[in-house]
């Protein structure tokens, strides 16, 4: 039994892929909230736009 559980605590193969999702997960966090901030810039910039273009056109019909 003692030569199981030392084996198990020296197999590290499970640590690696444990390790690679948690960095997975971290670039598809900080992917997503700079998708938000940008979606949220651009949304932004898009509306200001569309109401000078409104307002210029209604000046000069």
């Amino acid at each position: 039994m003692t030569k199981i559980f030392a084996r198990f605590m020296k197999d590290e193969s499970g640590a690696t892929a444990i390790e690679y999702g948690l960095i997975a997960a971290l670039i598809s966090v900080a992917l997503i909230a700079g998708a938000t901030t940008l979606g949220g810039a651009l949304n932004t910039q898009f509306t200001s736009l569309g109401t000078k273009m409104t307002t210029a056109n209604s000046a000069n019909p």
